[in-house]
């Protein structure tokens, strides 16, 4: 289904496109609709739905014929996102996560809606299985008077969500994929937690052992895309 598809769909049944804007990262075309929902159009055909009222949009998108395949993705295809300063990390993995057939939860690319970060956050919770949690060298910090222990760290949002992702889903669903270890400070000395190490090529450093763990939660990843 491609967005003008899509846009005769949500405009038979009485919806009204608010704003239609290439993706930040220009795979595709996102419709923001009246009702609250999101719809993402990719480029290569498939088409996904966020933000509010999700299912009442998607049963619409599904009366389409060629919607019907990837208008009504399962609740554990979708997947939160946690990112900072790095965009060419993010840009990575969500390529990666859809290559996957999966749903990635993005903040940027969804309406606030008028929310704080922690509401806006609150408000997608429920609709994931899973969260990954990009750690990347954004910040630089050492403890105080001891500026000769000076270490790169996460951004400090990027520790917040990690911590309401962990309350919320239990650290068995939750992967931390941390860039550049060796001068990364981890975000937390939280025993148990899934550190998976990478330096530039996400997908061929930390794509099979992210595909593994997603997979013990139930997620269901054809092994030739990884």
């Amino acid at each position: 289904m491609n967005a003008e598809e899509a846009r005769k769909l949500l405009e038979k049944a009485g919806l009204k496109i608010i704003k239609e804007s290439r993706l930040p990262n220009n795979t595709g075309t996102q419709i923001h609709v009246s009702n609250g929902s999101v719809v993402n159009c990719f480029d290569t055909g498939t088409c996904n739905v966020q933000g509010k009222n999700m299912s009442d949009t998607e049963r619409i998108l599904g009366r389409g014929s060629t919607a019907a395949p990837v208008s009504t993705p399962a609740s554990n295809k979708k997947v939160f996102v946690v990112y900072g300063h790095d965009l060419d990390s993010r840009h990575q993995l969500e390529a990666m996560l859809r290559r996957w057939d999966l749903d990635p939860i993005i903040l940027d690319q969804l309406p606030s809606d008028g929310a704080t970060l922690i509401e806006k956050v609150e408000s997608y919770y429920p609709n994931v299985g899973f969260g990954v949690v990009l750690a990347t060298p954004d910040d630089e910090a050492y403890p105080k008077n001891k500026p000769d222990q000076k270490a790169y760290r996460a951004r400090q949002n990027v520790v917040l969500e990690l911590g309401m992702l962990l309350a919320h889903l239990g650290r068995s669903k939750v992967a931390i994929l941390l860039r550049d270890q060796e001068i990364m400070e981890r975000p937390s000395d939280i025993q148990g937690l899934i550190y998976i190490p990478f330096k530039s090529d996400l997908a061929k450093e930390a794509g099979l052992i992210l595909a593994k763990e997603m997979s013990a939660q139930g997620y269901g990843i054809d092994v030739r895309r990884i």
